[in-house]
């Protein structure tokens, strides 16, 4: 009984032994999970601060974006407001100007270096033209080119195409 005893005891000596060591190496692994853990919850403070700071970043670059498109849209309206307003200005001074009669082209001194119709300076290198029927000098923006007949000035041309039939 003694000996059956001593062999029970030292298998339960065993067995606790055993017991100890799975104890240790699950308190162990229960050390490293807790750390796991840790580190899990510190990632995902971090991941939920860098979301919140990328939300606040968005909704103030679309505030940002709302208050330009929103001055964008009013300086459309302001603009269309006042080609609107050009527009019904260019129609009136066109109304009031249908009933005058072209002026004839004043002819310019030969030597003169002013253009015939807008009386701007002629430089070194500005071009000149002599127009075909006044025999004035005008520059190229006043000029009127008629083919194989040359060029002339706009009133000069103006004048020729309204007797035209």
């Amino acid at each position: 009984l003694l000996q059956r005893l001593a062999t029970l005891a030292a298998t339960a000596w065993k067995e606790a032994q055993q017991s100890q060591h799975q104890f240790q190496a699950q308190q162990h692994e229960v050390a490293q999970l807790q750390e796991q853990l840790s580190r899990a919850r510190q990632d995902g403070e971090r991941w939920a601060s860098a979301l919140q700071r990328a939300q606040k970043e968005s909704l103030e670059r679309e505030a940002t974006r709302g208050a330009e498109q929103a001055r964008q849209q009013e300086l459309i309206r302001d603009m269309k407001g006042r080609l609107l307003e050009l527009l019904r200005e260019k129609d009136a001074l066109w109304q009031k100007t249908e009933g005058i009669a072209t002026p004839a082209a004043s002819p310019v001194p030969r030597g003169a270096g002013l253009c015939a119709c807008c009386r701007k300076d002629f430089r070194l290198l500005s071009r000149r033209y002599s127009c075909r029927l006044c025999q004035g000098k005008v520059c190229p923006t006043c000029s009127v080119d008629v083919g194989k007949r040359g060029r002339c000035c706009l009133l000069c041309y103006q004048h020729g195409h309204s007797q035209a039939p």
